[in-house]
C-alpha cells in the first residue's frame, strides 16, 4: 500500500473513531450495485463518477435539448420567435447528426435501431 492510500485509511478510521460516518443516509441498508455489464471496464469509474455529477454524454444531452426545442414549438405562438427556434432546432439536430457519426452511429443497423437505443440510454 502506498503512502497516499496508507494516508487515507489513517484519516477514515479517524473519522469512524468519532462517529462521523454514523446516521448517514441510507446506513444499516445493503448497497444495490449497478448493472454496468453495458459498459465496458475501462469506462465504469468515468462513468459513475459522470452520473454522480448529473452530467450526460454529450448526444444525450443534445437530444434533450432537441426535445425541449421542440416542446417550445409546439406552444409558440409568435411568428419571430418560432423562427428563431426553429434555426436553433435545426442547429442541434445538425450537431447531434455530427455527433453520432463521430461515433459510427450513422447509417448501417444503428440506423435501424436509433429509436430502441436511444430509449434505452436515456432510461425510457
Amino acid at each position: 500500500m502506498g503512502w497516499l492510500s496508507w494516508l487515507a485509511e489513517q484519516k477514515i478510521e479517524e473519522a469512524v473513531r468519532r462517529g462521523e460516518f454514523d446516521d448517514l443516509p441510507g446506513s444499516g441498508r445493503p448497497i444495490v450495485p449497478e448493472d454496468l455489464s453495458g459498459v465496458p471496464e475501462e469506462l465504469r469509474v468515468p462513468y459513475r463518477i459522470l452520473k454522480n455529477a448529473g452530467m450526460l454524454p454529450e448526444e444525450l444531452q443534445l437530444r434533450k435539448e432537441c426535445l425541449e426545442l421542440e416542446d417550445l414549438l409546439a406552444v409558440c405562438a409568435s411568428g419571430g420567435e418560432k423562427q428563431t427556434l426553429e434555426s436553433r432546432l435545426t442547429a442541434k439536430k445538425l450537431k447531434l447528426r455530427m455527433v453520432e457519426e463521430q461515433r459510427g452511429w450513422s447509417g448501417g443497423a444503428y440506423e435501424q435501431y436509433a429509436d430502441k437505443i436511444r430509449g434505452r440510454l436515456e432510461g425510457s
